[in-house]
């Protein structure tokens, strides 16, 4: 028998010799005609391939074998726990391993094999969740990068927790077009914490004036993600707000001070317990008798009320109307207005830090608003009058 021959040969061959040879058998087991004996004998010969001391000869089993679903079991399953460089091709390749052999090896697994999983096609989501869990930094990268990959939003949530620091795996998860309102919310949180970290340990910025910062452009990017996401995103959106202690009044202000009216809704029934549109007629009824219960029932602080009755009221009249920037930017006129009506307020000293955040607010939208006209001035010049200014003199030879 040629198998018999074949074993006689392998105790003297090289390594080389016997991994080339061994590629031939793999492939003859695959692909030729053989009698029922011969195949037997050759799945034999395969399945004895696996304790060769060289991993060369291991290897070339695995390449060959790997991508077919009629290999043999036993054959798949002891490459899938051989050393790395052997293992890979099975694990990213096999279609005869199951998600419990996956899953296993994914815990058990070295960095390698872990990143071999994660490019497996049509990945199951089971193991994206187990590699989201226990995988390494560039397991995970790999996984947000694999389009055909099963990923569940609460796996995606993991590796936000975990590796959210790595502009890496922000940037990767960043243009997935699937990716939550919660997460991209929960990237830009872990981005404001990691700038802060920094600006603080290069002492460019003190701990409390670079934790401040970062709160509020955090804050901001909040409030923009919430105007350009869906109407259903909102509310999972806030309740992880909540859940993550984001949802504050200083947010929730500047949302409704950017004509975020829906966030502003949402936050109020997501913190007084009320259905939406119960919240939303209260808000609108310009009597404005049952806005005063709806914010103490919503937990809000007492000192900002004015700011919040003022903010409403406007809102009501239609002042957001006239404002440019769309609902992702403070609103200049309205932040002004609101200012100068806090400050009458008789008990200046209780009121005094919500002052300073208005203040910080209306040099916010000032800039915004000089920032957009330039830009809009810039932008007619360059249509309208492009060669206006342009001296043919100037540039003679």
């Amino acid at each position: 028998m040629i198998v018999r021959h074949f074993l006689q040969w392998l105790r003297t061959a090289g390594a080389a010799e016997r991994a080339e040879a061994t590629s031939a058998m793999a492939r003859a087991y695959l692909y030729s005609d053989l009698s029922p004996d011969d195949r037997a004998a050759t799945e034999g010969a395969l399945i004895m391939l696996l304790d060769d001391p060289s991993p060369l000869v291991r290897e070339a089993l695995a390449r060959a074998l790997a991508f077919s679903d009629q290999s043999p079991p036993p054959v798949i399953l002891g490459l899938a726990a051989d050393q790395p460089e052997v293992a890979s091709w099975v694990l990213e390749h096999s279609p005869l391993l199951v998600d419990a052999d996956l899953v296993d090896a994914v815990a058990t697994g070295r960095p390698q094999i872990q990143v071999a999983i994660a490019r497996r096609i049509d990945l199951p989501c089971a193991v994206s969740a187990a590699i989201a869990e226990v995988g390494n930094a560039e397991a995970c990268l790999v996984l947000i990068e694999n389009a055909s990959a099963e990923i569940v939003a609460c796996s995606l949530d993991r590796i936000v927790a975990r590796f959210g620091h790595l502009g890496a795996v922000r940037e990767a998860m960043l243009v997935r077009e699937d990716l939550p309102a919660p997460t991209r919310q929960a990237l830009v949180s872990k981005l404001s914490e990691t700038l802060a970290g920094f600006v603080t340990a290069r002492a460019w910025l003190d701990e409390v004036h670079a934790q401040r910062i970062a709160k509020e452009a955090c804050e901001k990017a909040t409030v923009t993600l919430a105007a350009v996401s869906p109407s259903t995103e909102i509310p999972p959106l806030i309740s992880h707000l909540r859940e993550s202690g984001q949802l504050n009044a200083g947010l929730v202000l500047r949302a409704l001070l950017s004509g975020n009216i829906l966030m502003f809704e949402q936050a109020l029934a997501e913190l007084a317990d009320m259905p939406l549109q119960r919240v939303s007629a209260l808000l609108h009824d310009r009597r404005g008798t049952g806005f005063r219960a709806l914010y103490d029932k919503a937990g809000l602080p007492a000192s900002t009320y004015s700011a919040f009755r003022e903010a409403v009221d406007a809102m009501r009249d239609g002042g957001f109307i006239s404002e440019p920037g769309g609902a992702t930017r403070l609103k200049r006129r309205m932040v002004e207005r609101v200012l100068t009506r806090c400050a009458d307020e008789e008990s200046l000293g209780d009121i005094e830090p919500l002052l300073l955040l208005l203040r910080r607010f209306a040099a916010e939208a000032a800039r915004e608003e000089a920032r957009m006209f330039c830009n809009d001035l810039v932008a007619y010049d360059t249509v309208d009058r492009p060669y206006e200014d342009f001296d043919d003199e100037r540039f003679a030879a």
